[in-house]
């Protein structure tokens, strides 16, 4: 079952990491898993999760709590991709609660959810919780980070039937609290793996206080079109960049734990697709997203601790790719965590403005529960719409909508050519998402 969830991922070998937590579950005593952020701890869960799984069972087997919606769905989605027979559905908040429960109704045999809503479904018996054996903490720093150490307690009290539990974190923990449960576990220690140091290179503007927004425009602006993310500590300071970008022509997204999810989810879609190149974000960006390589991270505020610094570095310079680091100090400010030997990036006073990117993506109000499918869009948009393979980039197809991203330059001829037309006997609703 494990070599062929891996054939399916196009996986030919785990890292050393991941060999170690599989190995370390097949013990099937508690597990806790210390790596750093882009390491592929997903997988090293759920191999182990997958093992631990039977055929036959009516109900929910192994239950895995994230602190973030964003990180359930990719996990589902990684999931999904293994191609297994087990069924997996998601639960988090900002998710229609109706459609949650027609799906617990009809029990998957792995639940991925946040623990706020996970405890709800409990609360009001929209699962039978007797049949989980396989528990997964994932992020569990992070959870206790956002304050969701009492859902999670109601949530664990309620498992009776546990007989493992793989707890996972990006930083070592001096004690993992009571409510855990955890039996003599089996400790994977990889948060000082050397091989996971990332190549990256830290530089620093110094700028006036009340020049800092200018700064870091003219630092966008000589980036260029190079996937970015710019932190900042609050959600304040992430719109008011927003709109000193919107009102010089520079396209970006933004994300924050104030938006409403449909907006978050699509912020991260178009900047996956490659529609926007820069996404202005809180550090609830720093970690745990299914976003693609950043080449640059621009910390406009830097964070207060050196853990939130050096998670927010872990999103570029993953894996074997190079990244660049920039911090936006004024002259006053002084970080214990940074170097003292940062190298000084000198701006010019004005760049040309980037050139939109080649992607935008449009908006399909109809998804899987419509039965449609990635092989239906790219039909109907390559014979109908007189695009080639090249035109189209990603498409993800979720509930109820779908996102496509098409060349810039195909969009209008795109649009007209598909007016009027079906997609699974429906008339195709299609615009540009905004």
């Amino acid at each position: 079952m494990i070599e062929n969830a891996l054939k399916k991922l196009n996986i030919t070998a785990l890292n050393e990491m991941q060999e170690s937590s599989v190995k370390a579950a097949k013990t099937g005593k508690d597990v806790i898993l210390i790596a750093p952020t882009g390491s592929g701890k997903t997988l090293a869960f759920l191999l182990p999760l997958l093992s631990n799984l039977k055929t036959g069972v009516k109900g929910v087997q192994a239950l895995v709590l994230v602190p973030s919606r964003e990180l359930a769905l990719q996990i589902e989605q990684v999931f999904k991709q293994m191609g297994t027979s087990f069924k997996v559905n998601c639960c988090y908040g900002g998710h229609a609660v109706r459609i949650e429960k027609n799906n617990l109704a009809h029990p998957p045999a792995v639940l991925i959810g946040t623990p706020g809503r996970i405890a709800y479904h409990l609360e009001h018996q929209n699962f039978d919780e007797s049949f989980i054996e396989t528990l997964v903490l994932d992020e569990f720093d992070k959870a206790l980070e956002f304050g969701f150490e009492q859902d999670m307690s109601y949530i664990i009290g309620s498992l009776l039937s546990l007989k493992q539990r793989i707890l996972t974190s990006a930083t070592k923990m001096e004690e993992v609290p009571a409510f855990v449960k955890l039996n003599v576990p089996v400790e994977v220690d990889f948060s000082k793996n050397i091989e996971a140091k990332p190549d990256l290179k830290l530089k620093k503007i110094t700028a006036p206080a009340a020049d800092k927004l200018d700064y870091l425009f003219r630092l966008l602006s000589k980036i260029g079109s190079k996937n970015t993310l710019v932190f900042c500590n609050h959600r304040e300071t992430v719109d008011r960049i927003s709109d000193l970008l919107f009102e010089n022509g520079l396209g970006h997204d933004v994300f924050h734990g104030g938006m409403e999810q449909f907006d978050r989810e699509k912020a991260l879609l178009k900047f996956r697709n490659g529609s926007h190149r820069i996404l202005i974000t809180t550090d609830l960006a720093a970690r745990g997203l299914d976003i693609p390589e950043v080449e640059h991270i621009v910390h406009y505020q830097l964070p207060y601790t050196e853990d939130a610094y050096i998670h927010r570095n872990g999103r570029t310079a993953r894996m074997h790719a190079k990244g660049t680091a920039y911090a936006i100090l004024t002259s006053e400010e002084h970080y214990k965590y940074l170097p003292e030997d940062i190298e000084e990036e000198v701006l010019s006073e004005k760049y040309k403005l980037p050139e939109a990117s080649d992607w935008v993506t449009l908006y399909i109000a109809h998804g899987k529960k419509d039965k449609i499918n990635k092989i239906d869009i790219v039909g109907l948009f390559l014979q109908k719409g007189n695009l080639t393979k090249e035109d189209l980039g990603l498409i993800e197809v979720k509930d109820t909508t779908s996102y496509v991203a098409v060349k810039r330059s195909k969009v209008d001829q795109l649009l007209k050519a598909l007016s009027g037309e079906k997609i699974k006997g429906k008339k195709l609703k299609l615009e540009v998402a905004s």
